[in-house]
């Protein structure tokens, strides 16, 4: 890994702190940020979205989902946990701690909002990061890219319903015409996108070409990655700075989420004796979310200074350090396994 992806925590930490500080000292210039907006799509985070999601888009190779049959349990675990488990608890947690154990902590009339966006964090499993977790566990790259390529095959039909589903179900209405919207505009396009690139760069030089192209525009996606931080913490920095307290009760359960779909996830890999190469990269891929789409979904949804908008933020705060942990986690594990 280069210097600049090993240290990614530490300048995703500093544009947190960047975005906050700029708020308050240049409140118009995030207020007009803001108001470029079209059907409820701010533009100008499409386009950052774009730029983060579009580069990992080139890397999933659907050729390798013939290659799905073989070692099947690792799918099994990570579509399971991705789509029948994670959802479904993230709902569940948020009506307990934000309808029950921190009903008197919180305003009630925001207590959907934050159920909103732990549900959309909740229903996007990892897209990009996952592949940096792979490698720093020393995963299988082959399998991984089966799994990712077969979660965002899934993740084309299944978003949509399973959000409005469990949205439903915590009695918030659903704007279909955005939902759809945004799963088109930051999966489907991008996907297509990005197969038409591979198809393109395969027919002219082979596998080294998509290699040497995704490296090439491997720093455009960090950039719009750390663009995207700062511009989300900067909308939301009043409310962060206002209420500190918050972002701690918000942070709760996605952190027992985070721990909590790794501890199953990992723990039956090792009953099912999945070798570790495997193993490791399945429980993160359960774990880890597609917090680009979260965000953007929650800000097409509800707005950019919703309260669903805050939890996919805080979401970002949380995802890298706990990430981190369970990588040396399951390092630190690795004789365990067969």
């Amino acid at each position: 890994m280069s210097v600049f992806e090993r240290y990614l925590s530490v300048w995703v930490f500093g544009c947190i702190i960047a975005g906050i500080a700029l708020s308050s000292f240049m409140p118009g210039l995030f207020g007009a940020l803001a108001a470029l907006e079209y059907a409820s799509v701010n533009l100008v985070v499409a386009v950052l979205i774009w730029a983060m999601v579009y580069p990992m888009m080139v890397a999933v190779d659907f050729s390798s989902l013939r290659d799905v049959g073989k070692r099947p349990r690792g799918l099994v675990i990570t579509l399971t946990v991705n789509w029948l488990i994670k959802p479904f608890t993230m709902a569940a947690l948020g009506v307990l701690f934000f309808h029950h154990l921190f009903a008197g902590l919180i305003d009630p009339a925001d207590a959907g909002q934050y159920i909103a966006g732990l549900i959309l964090l909740g229903a996007a499993p990892c897209t990009a990061m996952v592949f940096v977790w792979s490698n720093l566990t020393r995963g299988d790259p082959n399998y991984t890219l089966v799994q990712v390529s077969l979660n965002d095959v899934i993740m084309v039909f299944a978003y949509a319903p399973i959000v409005a589903l469990l949205l439903g179900l915590t009695e918030l209405s659903v704007p279909w015409e955005t939902l759809v919207l945004s799963v088109m505009l930051y999966v489907v396009l991008p996907l297509a996108a990005g197969a038409w690139t591979r198809s393109r760069l395969v027919a002219r030089g082979g596998e080294g070409a998509v290699t040497d192209f995704t490296a090439r525009i491997k720093p455009v996606s960090m950039l719009g990655l750390l663009l995207t931080v700062v511009l989300l913490f900067g909308f939301q920095g009043n409310v962060i700075l206002d209420n500190p307290f918050l972002i701690l009760l918000l942070a709760v359960p996605i952190l027992i989420q985070s721990y909590g779909m790794f501890a199953l996830a990992y723990f039956w890999a090792w009953k099912w004796r999945v070798p570790h190469d495997v193993a490791a990269p399945c429980a993160l891929i359960g774990t880890s979310n597609f917090f680009e789409l979260a965000v953007a979904v929650a800000i097409g949804l509800f707005g950019l200074n919703s309260g669903a908008a805050l939890v996919t933020v805080v979401g970002v705060l949380v995802e890298v350090p706990v990430m981190l942990s369970l990588v040396w986690f399951a390092n630190r594990t690795r004789r365990r396994f067969a």
